[in-house]
């Protein structure tokens, strides 16, 4: 087990340089025109392919970093460069966790290359979870998965919403539910391959930030997907629902639902997204502060503007912090005790919405215009505090793990 440290070691310094400059180069230049287009940025994904940003080789080598710092500094400087092109970049490696996690050595072998393509012919994946009626509450998903035992097939019904790569993913995977009395305990996931039949985009939206990453509704009207297609097989799905149903009969044993546990291990990686925007739009406002003369002098020589600057860089640093200190506990097998990785996630999403709006302050009407970036920044910074758990559902777990309570 790694120590904690707060230094990166030389060779996490060389990925970190390398990540930086192609979003530097490559992202940066391309963020304003895919926000205007509202598209999938197909040729920067492409890019990142070629150059081995985008496949499953540099997530797993991030993943096992032994310090626990490989995920958080990649996703800081990819969201630098722009959290629109950054998230599309990103998005498929949330369906091969998925898989990874869960599925069989067959499984993962199968499918998680197709979920990426080839630098030549890329294709990206979706995770389908949240429901029109079942976001934050997942014990409210009305998706059902009937397994038709004569054909092996598992028929799948439903609607999901906000998915990222929804309907343009080459490979879905969808959560569902094959036995509602025992609610989230009763939950499986399974792979839709490409092609198949009821599968369809539903509304895909409009969003206030973000909008170079595709966000749609997903539609399953009858979708049948072969046995193997069930994450992890039906053995283990089936002992797994006979314990659970043993546990309900003995009354029920309020245990912490594995779900939110995974959740509050993987939120600091959306932290470090935040902390990435906020960032960037500190560095833009620094700059402007230092070059933008009134009366005679650069603004930063004002207090009002100074100190507004000191407070961002501090909470920024603070926001890292946080990040790295829950990406190393979970790499190192600590208890969330304090649930470390909501407060990670919740401090560094209000620290981006905060942080944005001081830079669009600081450059005054400038800043409210596309011509400089904080604009963008500002409406992308809203995202953090909405997605992977709202602000108030992070205080939520934070104060039920205080109190020692389940979190369901």
């Amino acid at each position: 087990m790694a120590e904690f440290t707060m230094e990166l070691n030389d060779d996490q310094k060389q990925v970190r340089d390398w990540i930086h400059g192609f979003a530097a180069d490559v992202i940066r230049p391309a963020a304003a025109e895919w926000d205007e287009r509202e598209e999938t940025p197909w040729p920067v994904i492409q890019e990142a392919a070629k150059v081995g940003i985008y496949s499953l080789d540099f997530y797993a080598q991030q993943f096992f970093d032994p310090t626990g710092l490989g995920v958080p500094m990649a996703m800081e400087e990819l969201f630098w460069g722009d959290a629109g092109i950054a998230l599309s970049i990103v998005g498929t490696g949330l369906a091969a966790i998925g898989v990874l996690a869960n599925g069989t050595e067959e499984q993962i072998g199968t499918w998680i290359p197709q979920m990426y393509g080839t630098p030549d012919d890329v294709k990206v994946a979706a995770f389908c979870s949240s429901e029109p009626d079942a976001g934050s509450d997942v014990g409210a998903m009305r998706t059902r998965a009937v397994y038709d035992q004569a054909k092996d097939e598992w028929v799948l019904n439903g609607t999901k919403t906000w998915a990222t790569n929804g309907g343009i993913a080459n490979v879905h995977i969808v959560v569902a539910v094959v036995d509602a009395e025992l609610g989230t305990k009763g939950h499986a996931s399974f792979i839709v391959p490409p092609g198949t039949p009821g599968l369809s985009q539903g509304q895909k939206f409009k969003k206030h930030g973000i909008r170079a990453s595709h966000t749609a509704e997903v539609v399953l009207e009858d979708v049948r997907v072969p046995g193997s297609c069930l994450l992890g097989g039906k053995d283990k799905l089936d002992e797994r629902l006979a314990r659970a149903r043993e546990k309900a009969a003995a009354g029920g044993e309020r245990v912490k639902n594995a779900a939110m546990a995974t959740f509050e291990a993987s939120r600091p990686a959306v932290g470090a997204m935040a902390v990435g925007t906020a960032r960037a739009a500190y560095e833009v406002a620094l700059d402007y502060a230092k070059t933008r003369t009134q009366f005679g002098r650069p603004i930063i020589d004002n207090q009002g503007v100074a100190f507004q600057l000191a407070d961002m860089r501090t909470q920024i640093d603070a926001a890292r912090l946080l990040v790295w200190r829950a990406s190393w506990m979970a790499v190192a097998g600590k208890p969330f005790t304090s649930a470390e990785g909501s407060m990670s996630k919740l401090y560094a999403s209000e620290v981006a919405k905060k942080v944005t709006a001081q830079a669009v302050q600081i450059l005054g009407g400038n800043g409210y215009t596309r011509e400089y970036p904080v604009e963008r920044m500002h409406r992308d910074s809203a995202i953090y505090t909405i997605f992977e758990g709202t602000s108030e559902i992070q205080r939520l777990v934070i104060a039920r793990t205080l109190a020692e309570m389940p979190i369901r």
